[in-house]
């Protein structure tokens, strides 16, 4: 029998024990990273692009509440206001798309201030859209001393003077839904931006303005402000005898504010469908279909896909509409 090399033997009997170790060590690193790591491993961070204390910041702080519960951690909302939105939103798309720093409010920084705004360094095509939550209805709205009883009263006035009304910010919903309605219906108006409705309601109040437009949720219970038109498709419960702008001859009123959740683009897979999940459930809890309920705001579901597709078409229609008054960015 030939002598064996005992460097041989035992060069093969640790190739042996080292065969199995060596293909597990492969498993695991094939992996993809977000398989070895289950999300979420820390802290989330929510960032709301508007001011603390608005509708748009107290829905997202219960979205917020129900997505820590969901996914077993802080998630922690963090105001980023200024610029309309274009401050938070920014910070979003230059996050790393890990879903540990998420964003939400309106699409308004998405699809209208590219429009208006230079040097903006973000795109729709910086995020993922992971679902619309909720619309936000604005309104044409006169102070509790006003003269002007119904709409039609107010546009009367407005084919022979120029009114002044206010809204929350250059290029912002409000702000383009009250021009489009001017062109339409030959109003003659002068808009007065504000840094948001709490800034602009006081005014209202005091009669320093004719109108203006705020959201439904910052007037419910408001000192005796009063609503007298509706951008939207159809009449709002909470005031059902005021007529929408299509109802008074607009034919293509500038949509509500779609407000929802984003992330930056580039999710894991994995964490993508985590949040689709934790989201589409978020919006059938209890504890926040009482807080959109409480601010006057109803539930306007859409998943991931339609939500994007909405927004790419509203950036459209958004870009055409800027042009078209006269406030597109040279």
């Amino acid at each position: 029998m030939p002598k064996r090399n005992p460097l041989s033997v035992f060069l093969r009997a640790g190739l042996r024990l080292a065969a199995p170790v060596a293909f597990v060590l492969a498993a695991v690193l094939l992996q993809p990273a977000d398989a070895q790591q289950k999300y979420a491993s820390r802290n989330i961070e929510v960032i709301v692009a508007f001011t603390a204390g608005g509708g748009v910041d107290v829905i997202g702080r219960a979205i917020a509440a129900s997505l820590a519960e969901q996914l077993g951690q802080n998630v922690v909302v963090v105001n980023r206001e200024g610029a309309a939105g274009t401050i938070g939103f920014g910070q979003l798309a230059q996050a790393a798309p890990d879903g540990h720093v998420l964003g939400f409010g309106p699409t308004t920084p998405i699809a209208n201030a590219p429009h208006l705004v230079k040097g903006i360094r973000y795109s729709p095509g910086s995020f993922e859209y992971i679902c619309q939550v909720f619309e936000n209805i604005f309104t044409v709205a006169v102070g509790p001393n006003s003269k002007f009883k119904t709409a039609q009263e107010l546009f009367d006035a407005a084919r022979e003077r120029q009114l002044v009304f206010g809204h929350a910010g250059l290029g912002s919903l409000p702000h383009l839904s009250v021009e489009n309605l001017a062109e339409v219906l030959k109003l003659k108006v002068q808009h007065m931006p504000y840094r948001g409705d709490g800034a602009m309601l006081p005014v209202l109040i005091k009669g320093d303005m004719d109108f203006a437009a705020p959201a439904i949720s910052s007037i419910r219970g408001n000192l005796g402000i009063r609503p007298l038109v509706v951008f939207a498709d159809k009449r709002h419960p909470a005031y059902p005898d005021v007529p929408t702008a299509k109802e008074l001859g607009v034919a293509t009123p500038v949509p509500p504010g779609h407000n929802g959740l984003y992330a930056p683009k580039g999710l894991p897979v994995a964490v993508k469908d985590a949040l689709d999940r934790a989201c589409a459930d978020a919006v059938k809890s209890e504890s926040v279909l009482k807080v959109v309920g409480n601010l006057g705001q109803t539930i306007a579901y859409l998943d991931s896909g339609k939500f994007q597709s909405q927004t790419l078409a509203d950036y459209k229609f958004k870009g055409q509409l800027i042009k078209r008054l006269g406030l597109a960015t040279p």
